[in-house]
């Protein structure tokens, strides 16, 4: 048995966040570098990936890559896979952290390109970097995938249906891959309620402080109070935890 210093027990791994250039992906991205891992960071925007990486290296220390990809795009997925295992030879923790919930008029305003944008990014993009990482993260006898889903796939409403049915196949997806990547591949959900992140600008934070009384914990979660979770997945403190879901939602998922 491989002895670990507790302190970094990512240490010689590689991890791969989706969407990692801010918000809860920078979060995880940084404290995986911190517990000794190097870090693939990987958004649409190659500048946001850029100054993140270089934050990371900086304050940890860390190897930290920036890569350019649209998760929504099919072949984008397939590069970014080959630019991970090019530059370190190997991913052993991949988050798939990359979302979108853009807000509409109204159900029936809901155009079929909206709707294959949001299925593509929350849905057809996991699906595709799990196949083309799980698959290597298998042959090489180790790994962990993260998906990240969204409390409104089992709270859905009007406002955020795509989206909410997008992370409830999300759950779908964990279970299967949990199947066809065992046991050398661990897969779960980390199922994210309302954090204080730059997206939370845009609420109304009257309504939800209202009704956010009706929560356990009565509020949003700051960024890193998802920190825990993601390392209890992402290390061998789960390492008999496969095709589960872990709320880390304020109790938002059992609230009234």
């Amino acid at each position: 048995m491989t002895v670990t210093d507790p302190s970094t027990p990512l240490a010689g791994q590689v991890a791969l966040v989706t969407g990692g250039s801010r918000g809860l992906g920078l979060e995880m991205a940084t404290a995986f570098a911190e517990a000794g891992a190097d870090i693939v960071i990987a958004s649409r925007k190659l500048d946001a990936c850029e100054r993140a990486a270089a934050a990371i290296t900086e304050a940890t220390g860390r190897r930290a890559l920036p890569v350019a990809v649209h998760v929504g795009h099919w072949d984008e997925l397939d590069r970014l896979a080959d630019a991970a295992y090019d530059a370190y030879g190997r991913v052993d923790v991949l988050v798939n952290n990359a979302g979108m919930s853009p807000l509409y008029p109204s159900l029936a305003a809901v155009t079929e390109d909206l709707f294959d944008k949001v299925i593509g990014v929350n849905l057809k993009g996991p699906f595709r970097l799990s196949a083309v990482v799980g698959e290597r993260m298998k042959k090489a006898g180790r790994g962990s995938i993260i998906n990240v889903s969204s409390v409104a796939a089992v709270r859905p409403s009007d406002r955020e249906l795509i989206y909410a049915a997008a992370k409830a196949g999300l759950h779908a997806l964990t279970a299967g891959f949990a199947q066809a990547l065992g046991p050398e591949v661990r897969v779960n959900t980390l199922m994210a309620g309302p954090f204080l992140t730059d997206i939370s600008k845009a609420w109304d934070m009257d309504e939800f402080e209202r009704r956010a009384k009706n929560y356990p914990m009565q509020r949003a979660g700051q960024p890193h109070e998802v920190v825990g979770a993601a390392l209890y997945f992402a290390t061998d403190l789960s390492r008999f935890t496969t095709g589960s879901l872990l709320a880390v939602d304020g109790g938002m998922a059992v609230s009234r």
